[in-house]
């Protein structure tokens, strides 16, 4: 009976290690990509020309997010500015030296349920990952 145990145990610990490191590289890329899509949607809504994240730059987004595996209608966009006015109106533009913000969230979704079958704490089912930025418009009439 020891003997069954002791391999059970054994198998279980075996298969955590092995895969253990292959959803944690996952969150890594997915955090990646992540920073990488608020980082081009800041240079493109920042620049001189635009000054502003419409809900049509958005569409953009999800569709090369979509590319990358993520589904979009989880991911979550938070434009707003250091001034207080909205960011994505495109008849009103943010001006130059003021702050254009971009928060992108995603769910982990089951990527760590390997870690709660050997009793490690997991984020909480509405914990989401996500990627911050703030780049000052270049925006001039």
């Amino acid at each position: 009976m020891k003997q069954i145990l002791v391999f059970i145990l054994f198998a279980a610990m075996l298969c955590w290690f092995m895969f253990s490191p292959v959803y944690k590289h996952v969150i890594i890329v997915r955090q990646a990509v992540l920073q990488k899509e608020v980082d081009y949607m800041l240079e493109v809504g920042a620049n001189g020309s635009h000054g502003y994240i419409n809900a049509a730059m958005i569409a953009e987004s999800r569709d090369r997010m979509a590319e990358r595996g993520f589904v979009p209608g989880e991911i979550t966009y938070e434009v707003g500015t250091n001034s207080g006015v909205s960011g994505m109106d495109a008849n009103t533009p943010v001006w130059r030296g003021t702050g254009l913000k971009l928060t992108i969230t995603y769910p982990y979704q089951r990527l760590f349920v390997i870690d709660q079958l050997i009793g490690i704490p997991v984020p909480a089912t509405s914990d989401r990952m996500g990627a911050t930025g703030m780049k000052m418009s270049e925006y001039v009439p």
